[in-house]
């Protein structure tokens, strides 16, 4: 399953040299991790109540090429791997279907004392698909 979040680059994501600048691409991708869980069906504002979040617990991104002003990217999410208590995802950015930055994202839920938790269930069940 791949979902797929598009982004617009607009001038405020780019640095002094008119490109996007580095840090901007985890904004991209949390935002694309984000919209997959909730249309999952994983209500995070729920969780927050329940006192228990995800937290992002490793990156290793790749920059491989640029983006500019008013490109239009699209980043796609798969699961790489998943355990009970660990959610390993392949975060892809593209510029007209190439390539322009990856990442592998390894995130879990922990509870408000800092303790790692079950993934939600809607979570957990992709792994039977």
């Amino acid at each position: 399953m791949i979902h797929t979040f598009p982004i617009r680059v607009y001038y405020e994501d780019t640095d002094m040299g008119g490109i996007v600048y580095h840090a901007n691409y985890l904004r991209y991708i949390e935002r694309a991790r984000s919209d997959w869980v909730r249309r999952l069906g994983n209500d995070q504002n729920a969780m927050r109540e329940a006192g228990i979040v995800w937290v992002v617990r490793r990156i290793e991104a790749d920059y491989i090429a640029t983006a500019k002003f008013e490109d239009e990217l699209l980043v796609e999410t798969t699961i790489n791997s998943m355990t009970n208590a660990r959610l390993v995802m392949d975060q892809v950015v593209k510029r007209d279907g190439a390539p322009i930055f990856r990442a592998r994202v390894t995130a879990v839920c922990m509870n408000s004392a800092g303790k790692p938790v079950r993934l939600p269930a809607e979570i957990r069940a992709l792994q039977s698909q």
